[in-house]
């Protein structure tokens, strides 16, 4: 039991690179990217590829962030240059995507047994489980150093400015379409980074692999907001992280309990609904509480006036 929980923690935190760039997307943007569920396969389509053909595993998988990068850019020239909703951007580059990563793979199911970068960590003279945990902190840790230093830039600012005020950007002459098209592009990056990381993890790339990932993104994302609060950037890389592992500990459980694995689609639906509800529930059940505690306190002065 404790070997499968520290599994969904170590898969919660390769996940959490996802989360990240879904944060950058849907948060910092405000812009709805349903890339993500083709995006993550592509970067592990290109990360398999690349290692069948005797590419270092090292190089594959950094060379999966630029399949990423690719798929977020044409979603954004689509959006800006295009003029397409968002949303419809996001879809028909999915869709594109699913012939494409077959293309780029050669077959549905690519095995990954050996060699992949999970061997030296494997390897390190700590046992398997404080290994990997600790390999995959780091490795988060140094994508969330990153992107928080990205979004500090002037650059970076521009981009969540654009998400909080295009016309305010224009008006000043910034540049949205540039802003816009490498934000994007940076969030599929780190989602095609973790795509290729979970298929190394996982042992196999397989073509729908990326089916509802844009959910499990947006469930780390409000999960960990409403769990962890995220009051500015870095808070909310972190919170975004927290709750994917959160996410991932949830569905470990839910399968402990005997939870069919052909439901897990429906168990991260519910979760995702539960987690957008319920934050409202609690603002509503805390705004009634005032109210109340309003009225009694001018019953009271009331009734003490009264006496007096």
């Amino acid at each position: 039991m404790i070997a499968a929980f520290l599994g969904a923690i170590e898969l919660g935190l390769l996940y959490g690179i996802l989360a990240m760039g879904v944060y950058l997307s849907f948060r910092v943007l405000d812009f709805p990217d349903l890339t993500v569920d083709g995006s993550f396969v592509t970067g592990a389509a290109v990360m398999s590829a690349l290692f069948l053909h005797g590419v270092s595993p090292w190089i594959a998988t950094l060379t999966a962030l630029l399949g990423g990068a690719v798929a977020g850019t044409l979603t954004g020239l689509l959006t800006t240059k295009g003029h397409i909703q968002g949303l419809l951007s996001g879809i028909l580059v999915q869709i594109g995507l699913y012939s494409i990563n077959l293309r780029i793979m050669g077959r549905s199911n690519i095995p990954l047994l050996a060699g992949t970068v999970m061997d030296p960590i494997a390897a390190l003279p700590f046992g398997l489980h404080v290994s990997t945990l600790l390999t995959f902190v780091a490795l988060v840790a140094f994508c969330g150093v990153i992107l928080w230093a990205f979004l500090g830039t002037a650059f970076g600012l521009a981009v969540r400015a654009t998400g909080d005020s295009p016309q305010m950007v224009r008006a000043l002459g910034g540049h949205t379409t540039a802003t816009v098209v490498v934000g994007l592009a940076i969030s599929n990056a780190f989602v095609a980074f973790s795509g290729a990381l979970v298929a190394q993890y996982q042992g196999f790339t397989d073509v729908t692999m990326g089916i509802g990932m844009i959910v499990v993104g947006l469930a780390a994302v409000i999960i960990g907001e409403v769990l962890f609060g995220a009051p500015n950037v870095w808070r909310g890389l972190a919170a975004a992280v927290g709750g994917a592992i959160v996410f991932r500990l949830v569905i470990a459980l839910a399968l402990r309990a005997g939870l069919a694995p052909t439901d897990l689609k429906l168990a991260t639906a519910v979760i995702v609904v539960v987690a957008l509800l319920l934050p409202r529930w609690l603002t509503q059940r805390r705004q009634r509480q005032n109210l109340q505690q309003a009225v009694d306190a001018a019953l009271q002065e009331k009734a003490d006036a009264q006496v007096g």
